[in-house]
């Protein structure tokens, strides 16, 4: 039987091997869409007939996007990107995306688009042992889109250290198969650590809410929120709460001053305001219009708001808060593209206190 690596982080789990799938994944979300220049880019570059459709359109453009985006093989851009915005970032004139759309739209999609789509999931379930009396903390990393190795590993590498430094029992997977109401039960809650792109079948994704809505916690960070485009709304906009619209550039990295909302419980063992260095992200919809409470805020004096899109200026710019749905408790913090950051001390307070209050089940996300 062949047997895929998990992490084993820390305190008290047990890790046996992965079972192998039973079956090809079949129920992946657009498996049955039409190809359109919504489509993920990586879904119509798969299918030699809609590719071909965006070369006779555009002469010599696809050739021309960066083989970083133009990869169909995960992790890749192409699968956080639509056709459509790839024909922005390729200089596809916009009066030709309705032809390109209605000669996408009229191919039929084979079973060979379908397969193709859905090998990006898996069904794969690990198996865990999890130890009782402790809170029990599953780590997700699974990526599809764009895979910051440093930043991804030195989440872990942290989040390791706070288990140890608690008595957290944590384990980490990179397989959407773990996302199953059998599995997920055995945990308090779940880190989205850096993860990019879509990930989980439908199935999985009805799960993933019925664990949140039983009262399971839910924590993410950075880049769990930093994709151009989503092809679950449920996700960005119900479960984080904001849209990505950029983030700053010229310099990528900069100082910034940190406000803290010192009457939210995550932000008790926080000071008022710290300086850090990070990759600030900017949002097109304010999470306080989703129902969030607000953690932290950005001090957009305090550092350039500009990036590729212009200026990405918000006033009121929250980069960390909670919200609730069901009894879940969920948290997201826009902090952590440089690897650094997770060793920053008033970062990592604020990762081990959201996490301590997002697996606490007696908990009231509302007040």
């Amino acid at each position: 039987m062949k047997k895929t690596l998990l992490s084993f982080l820390a305190t008290g789990a047990t890790i046996l091997a992965y079972q192998p799938a039973v079956a090809a994944t079949v129920d992946c979300p657009l498996r049955d869409e039409p190809f359109s220049v919504k489509s993920p880019l990586i879904d119509v570059l798969l299918s030699p007939a809609a590719r071909a459709v965006l070369e006779q359109a555009a002469p010599g453009r696809v050739a021309k996007i960066p083989p970083r985006f133009a990869s169909a093989t995960p992790p890749t851009f192409a699968a956080i990107l639509s056709v459509e915005m790839a024909g922005m970032m390729t200089g596809i004139p916009a009066d030709k995306l309705p032809v390109i759309d209605a000669e996408l739209r009229a191919l039929p999609v084979t079973e060979a688009d379908k397969e193709a789509r859905c090998a990006r999931y898996d069904n794969d379930v690990p198996n865990f042992d999890m130890p009782k009396g402790k809170p029990r903390l599953l780590v997700f990393e699974k990526i599809t889109g764009f895979r910051d190795g440093p930043s991804v590993d030195a989440a872990r590498e942290a989040l390791t250290v706070m288990a140890k430094r608690n008595g957290w029992a944590i384990v980490s997977t990179e397989k959407g198969g773990a996302i199953n109401e059998k599995t997920l039960r055995k945990f308090d809650a779940i880190i989205w650590n850096n993860v990019s792109g879509d990930v989980l079948t439908l199935t999985q994704r009805r799960a993933l809410q019925d664990f949140l809505k039983r009262g399971g916690g839910f924590v993410a960070v950075h880049g769990a929120a930093g994709d151009p485009v989503y092809f679950w709304d449920w996700y960005i906009d119900g479960l984080i709460g904001a849209r990505f619209k950029g983030h700053i550039m010229n310099p990528q990295f900069q100082n910034a001053r940190v406000q803290v909302n010192k009457d939210h419980p995550v932000a008790k063992s926080l000071p008022t305001e710290w300086r850090m260095k990070d990759e600030w992200y900017s949002f097109s919809t304010n999470p306080r219009a989703a129902g969030a409470k607000v953690v932290l805020t950005l001090d957009e004096s305090s550092y350039s708001p500009k990036g590729m899109q212009g200026d990405l200026s918000m006033g009121d710019h929250p980069i960390a808060w909670t919200n609730c749905y069901g009894k879940g408790r969920t948290f997201y913090s826009a902090i952590g593209h440089m690897p650094e950051t997770y060793s920053e001390p008033h970062h990592v307070a604020l990762l081990e206190s959201a996490i301590r209050w997002a697996s606490n089940r007696k908990n009231d996300c509302k007040q």
